[in-house]
């Protein structure tokens, strides 16, 4: 296996393009051509490009098979979005009752493997947890993040977005939930959560947007939702829009507190990239799972 590269391989301003490049504001070829003045010592910007890329092999820290939990998908009617909308679901294998439920959204590229791992470390502790796949509509993640980039730009955001508020309705609404939901999402689905907090008040309990954009003020009026927001300190393209979210969130009093992660690049959770940052993810999940403990298990 390819060995674990850090974001301090790499000069920032690659990093920077490399988000630009993930983000679709630019093309693979003109990061490429941004990339060649990196491109030293024999190493190429097309080599440049596949080290940034995510390597699935490094996400597995709760495998499929974990006999501690139990995972299948499920298809939840969503008449509102695209018909319907196919997840993963995992939840402990021993769970008797009812338990609370944690929505899982993906970034911009679907329900790949690695938030399949976040769903069921989600599984692992304690919870029922539901990543539904932005995709479903034009045929599921395609297994090749390229494909999946493209994918995602002709899915209808309005209708996706109503799918994952169905999901979010249809796993509060399970026989075997307790009726108590939370919310994590990453990077796009960072935004989400945001907007979920915004749609489904009382409904969803607790929500951790990890850099996820901030709703308009209008809109960030209406959470009450108890938030835990993560964001990396270098990642300054979603960090500017905090200020004012935090402003609306401390006039309506909402319950929140946010990290800003020093050093940390966006997408520092994914542990799929070199931008993982390894203490600031786990000091971000600590307090994901702290907020979920408070406010879907008592």
């Amino acid at each position: 296996m390819m060995d674990r590269r850090k974001a301090s391989d790499f000069p920032q301003e690659l990093l920077d393009i490399f988000d630009l490049y993930v983000h679709g504001e630019i093309d693979r070829r003109t990061f490429l051509d941004r990339a060649q003045k990196f491109a030293t010592g024999g190493v190429t910007a097309v080599a440049l490009w596949e080290m940034l890329r995510p390597n699935y092999a490094w996400a597995e820290q709760v495998p499929k098979d974990d006999k501690r939990i139990k995972t299948e998908t499920v298809t939840v009617a969503s008449p509102k979005g695209n018909g319907s909308i196919k997840g993963y679901l995992a939840r402990p294998a021993n769970a008797s009752g009812k338990i609370p439920g944690v929505l899982v959204i993906h970034e911009n590229r679907g329900m790949n493997p690695y938030t399949q791992d976040v769903v069921r470390r989600l599984a692992v502790a304690g919870y029922m947890a539901f990543s539904p796949d932005g995709l479903t509509s034009v045929g599921g993640y395609p297994g090749d993040e390229e494909k999946a980039a493209m994918l995602f730009g002709t899915v209808d955001r309005a209708k996706m977005g109503e799918d994952f508020l169905a999901s979010a309705l249809a796993l509060k609404g399970r026989a075997d939930c307790s009726g108590k939901i939370g919310a994590v999402g990453f990077c796009f689905g960072g935004g989400v959560v945001n907007n979920l907090a915004v749609r489904l008040g009382a409904d969803l309990a607790a929500g951790s947007p990890f850099y996820g954009a901030q709703p308009s003020a209008a809109d960030s009026a209406k959470i009450r939702t108890p938030l835990s927001l993560q964001y990396g300190g270098l990642d300054k393209r979603i960090n500017d829009g905090w200020p004012a979210f935090e402003e609306v969130l401390k006039a309506n009093k909402v319950n929140y507190d946010v990290h800003i992660y020093e050093g940390a690049n966006h997408g520092f959770h994914n542990d799929t990239t070199p931008r993982y940052d390894e203490k600031a993810a786990k000091e971000a999940w600590q307090h994901t799972t702290d907020l979920f403990g408070k406010y879907l298990k008592a």
